[in-house]
C-alpha cells in the first residue's frame, strides 16, 4: 500500500452529559466576535481529550471551538479557562496556536465559564492511523522528528519577548512539581488502584536541580494535540490545549511526552493503554527521542529515567483524577471506565524502569 492522505479531525455528536444549548451563547458571541454573521447553528463534539471538553461550534459558514471544564470534582488550579485564553492571546503571535476569540466568565449561560477560537483546520492523529492510511517508514521518521522539533521550537521560544514572563515561576518548579503531584494522588486515591508511594520516594531521592534554561512548556505535548497539514499530514500548523502551559524546566515537558510514547517493542499491556500511532514502523524509540532533543538543543540529559518515571508518574495521576470522577459518577462516559487499569500498567512501568534506572 502506498502513503494515503489522512482524513481531516471531525466532531461528532454531542455527549448527553455534556450537552447544552448554543443559542444561549450566541448574544454573547455576536457581542465580542466582530462580523460574526446570522446563520444555522450546530453544536458537535470531538471524541479526544479526557480533561477538558471540546466542541466544534458552527455559525452559518464559520466553523469555531469552543473549550469548557468538564463537571464534577476538579484539581485546584484546574481547566482554568481564563488562564488558557490569556495564554493562547499572548502565544498566538509567536507560535503556531489558535488564535483565541472571546473568553466568558459567565456560568449561568452554560454552567461554567468557557472559550472560543478559531478552528485549524486539518489532521489529527489518535491512537492508531485511520482506516486506509499508511506512513512509509521514512515518513513516519520524519512525522515524528517534526513533533519533536516543533517541541523544541517551543522551548527555545523567547518567554520575555512574547510578554510571557509572568505565564509561572521557574525556580523551585521541579520540587513543586513533584509535591503537587504527589498531593494531588492522594486527594483522588480509590481502593482498586497501586499504591503509588515508593514512586514518590524515588523521585524524591533522586531528584535533580530545576533547569539553568527555563522554558515555555506545554505539559501535555502528545500527538493528538497537535494539528497536522492537510496537504501532506506531516507539518504541524498547530499545537492545541493550552491548559497545563507554564515557564519551567522543558525537561519535565520532555518526560511528560516520553510519557505517552509507546514505542513497537514495548510490552502487551503498555500496548493495550496506547494513545497515538507511536509504535508504526519508522517511528523513533524513546531513546533515540532523547538523543536528538540533546542534539538539537545542546541540553544533556544524563539521568533521562528520572524525567521519564515522573512523566509516567504524573499521567497516572491525571487518569487517576479521571477515574475517581468515573467512580463518584461524576461522568458517565464509558471509556473512563478503563482509566483504573490504565493508572496500574503505569505504575508497572515507573517500577521497571527504577528497578533498571543507574541514576
Amino acid at each position: 500500500m502506498t502513503d494515503t492522505a489522512a482524513p481531516l479531525d471531525t466532531a461528532g455528536t454531542v455527549r448527553d452529559e455534556n450537552a447544552f444549548d448554543p443559542q444561549a451563547i450566541l448574544p454573547f458571541l455576536k457581542s465580542q466576535i466582530p462580523g460574526l454573521a446570522d446563520g444555522p447553528l450546530e453544536l458537535r463534539q470531538f471524541p479526544g481529550g479526557a480533561s477538558n471538553l471540546t466542541y466544534q461550534l458552527t455559525i452559518g459558514t464559520r466553523d469555531m471551538i469552543l473549550r469548557r471544564p468538564p463537571s464534577g470534582t476538579k484539581a485546584k488550579g484546574a481547566h482554568d479557562m481564563g488562564r488558557e485564553f490569556r495564554v493562547l492571546a499572548r502565544l498566538n503571535p509567536h507560535f503556531a496556536c489558535p488564535k483565541p476569540l472571546a473568553y466568558c466568565d459567565d456560568a449561568s449561560l452554560i454552567g461554567s465559564d468557557f472559550y472560543v477560537m478559531d478552528k485549524l483546520t486539518g489532521v489529527i492523529l489518535r491512537r492508531d492511523l485511520p482506516a486506509g492510511v499508511r506512513y512509509s517508514p521514512e515518513r513516519a521518521r520524519q512525522l515524528c522528528l517534526n513533533l519533536i522539533d516543533t517541541q523544541i521550537a517551543l522551548h527555545q521560544l523567547d518567554y520575555e519577548a512574547a510578554g510571557l514572563s509572568d505565564m509561572g515561576k521557574p525556580a523551585g518548579y521541579v520540587g513543586r512539581q513533584v509535591s503537587g503531584w504527589s498531593e494531588r494522588f492522594g486527594r483522588v486515591i480509590t481502593d482498586d488502584i497501586p499504591s503509588y508511594e515508593a514512586i514518590i520516594q524515588w523521585l524524591i531521592k533522586h531528584q535533580p536541580e530545576d533547569s539553568a534554561r527555563p522554558a515555555i512548556i506545554h505539559n501535555d505535548y502528545r500527538y493528538d494535540n497537535v494539528v497536522l497539514s492537510a496537504d501532506d499530514a506531516m507539518s504541524v500548523i498547530g499545537v492545541l490545549d493550552w491548559e497545563m502551559a507554564t515557564l519551567g524546566d522543558p525537561l519535565l515537558d520532555l518526560g511528560s511526552s516520553l510519557a505517552y510514547w509507546v514505542e513497537a517493542g514495548d510490552p502487551p499491556e503498555m500496548q493495550a493503554i496506547r494513545m497515538q500511532p507511536s509504535n508504526i514502523p519508522g517511528m523513533l524509540t524513546r531513546a533515540e527521542i532523547i538523543r536528538h532533543y540533546e542534539d538539537k538543543t545542546g541540553r544533556a540529559i544524563p539521568n533521562a529515567d528520572w524525567y521519564y518515571v515522573f512523566g509516567l508518574f504524573r499521567l497516572g495521576v491525571i487518569a487517576q483524577q479521571i477515574y475517581y470522577r468515573y467512580k463518584l459518577g461524576q461522568t458517565t462516559n464509558p471509556k473512563f471506565k478503563a482509566f483504573g487499569l490504565f493508572v496500574t500498567v503505569l505504575a508497572q512501568v515507573c517500577e521497571r524502569v527504577m528497578a533498571k534506572s543507574k541514576i
